[in-house]
């Protein structure tokens, strides 16, 4: 791509100035060697700059400018590029160093440093804002926020072969669309360069291009970030079996904040979250746990309301009142009155590697192949090149 794409090095000229036919698309790459990472679904205007200079590719041609920073934004059906239109709906950029991309939103903004390129597209009048990027920097930018890159590097180790195994699962999920991941909670969470230190890169090149398998295949590497008893069942949570998803003891993760917390949500709150999520409710009476999972957790919630009553999973109460507010599903309704009180154990979904659980193991001396072997039982690690890169038929 580098060869199709002109440096912008000083001031944008108010006009285009277009090549027919040219439109710089990066060569289709390996999976394990690029990673498609959706940094905005919906964004706003878009920022990007580079010290070292910007190359751009539109797909009705190219444009010569002496710029170090363009910004690129919706305009209806088209973009515009520092103010310049720009028909076909998405440009690349690129850049000899590091870019500094920042989405501007009513109120904040979000920013990202990340090395690789970004693809901008139009979708539904807002921006889709993907970084690609190398796997294995991918991975480093992960482990740098999902967990304290202080912790002891066994457990950076753990969380880098996680993080490398969900991507390149979700690569082979997502193929033919526009990116794999999200860069939030929806998949991993993921800050391009900016809080990557000399253990996290430390930890991502000792397990350069180790994945988590079964049957030879990247796992679906789900983790999160306290157990609190037992890990969960994935059939509990998504209603699908997953043979190395299964519930294991973790009695390793008492040192975590939220082992054990406390929550109140206003009672109006609610109800109207409820309300909002589509529910077919009157005035709320109550809220009971109806049943647990094996492992403690609240598999469904009785609302009982003024117009009858209904059932909510516990995964899907949690979503609705907010993962912020109700930290997991392993929780009791301590008080109903003007305010709900919950008192609950853990933080996330608890299926797989408990990533509080692996900081206490590696501590006690366990290695990080023995910490994944025993959250995700039944697998092994393998190197990137005896991977099986196909989804099972």
């Amino acid at each position: 791509m580098r060869a199709f794409m002109v440096r912008m090095t000083g001031r944008m000229a108010p006009s285009l100035m277009l090549a027919a036919g040219l439109w710089c698309v990066p060569a289709p790459a390996a999976a394990a060697d690029r990673v498609r990472v959706a940094l905005a679904d919906a964004a706003g205007p878009v920022t990007v700059a580079s010290a070292a200079g910007l190359r751009l590719g539109v797909p009705s041609g190219r444009r010569r400018a002496e710029i170090s920073e363009v910004t690129v934004a919706p305009d209806g059906d088209a973009l515009r590029v520092n103010n310049a239109p720009v028909q076909g709906g998405r440009v690349m950029l690129e850049g000899d160093g590091p870019l500094t991309v920042t989405l501007h939103e009513p109120g904040e903004k979000r920013r990202w440093r990340v090395n690789g390129n970004l693809e901008i597209r139009l979708r539904a009048s807002r921006l889709l804002v993907v970084n690609v990027v190398d796997l294995e920097t991918y991975v480093a930018g992960v482990v740098s926020v999902e967990i304290n890159p202080e912790w002891h590097d066994e457990a950076l180790k753990t969380q880098a072969v996680a993080a490398r195994t969900y991507v390149l699962r979700k690569s082979l999920e997502q193929a033919g669309r526009p990116f794999d991941v999200y860069a939030d909670v929806r998949d991993q969470v993921y800050a391009g360069l900016q809080h990557v230190n000399d253990a996290v890169r430390d930890a991502v090149a000792d397990t350069r291009g180790e994945v988590v398998t079964f049957d030879g295949r990247p796992i679906f590497a789900v983790y999160s970030s306290t157990a609190a008893g037992p890990t969960e069942d994935a059939v509990n949570v998504w209603a699908r079996e997953v043979p190395y998803l299964k519930g294991v003891d973790c009695p390793f993760d008492r040192e975590s904040p939220r082992y054990h917390w406390r929550a109140s949500i206003p009672f109006d709150a609610v109800e109207s979250r409820l309300r909002d999520a589509g529910y077919p409710i009157g005035a709320l009476a109550t809220l009971t746990p109806a049943s647990l999972t094996g492992a403690g957790r609240v598999k469904d919630v009785r609302v009982l309301h003024s117009l009858g009553a209904f059932v909510v999973t516990g995964q899907e109460f949690r979503r609705i009142l907010g993962y912020a507010s109700v930290f997991s599903a392993k929780f009791d309704i301590e008080r109903i009155g003007r305010d709900v009180v919950f008192a609950g154990y853990g933080a996330g979904h608890g299926v797989g590697l408990c990533q509080w659980g692996a900081k206490e193991m590696a501590e006690l001396g366990y290695r990080y192949r023995a910490i994944l072997r025993y959250y995700y039982p039944g697998t092994e690690i393998r190197p990137r090149d005896r991977v099986i890169m196909r989804l099972p038929s």
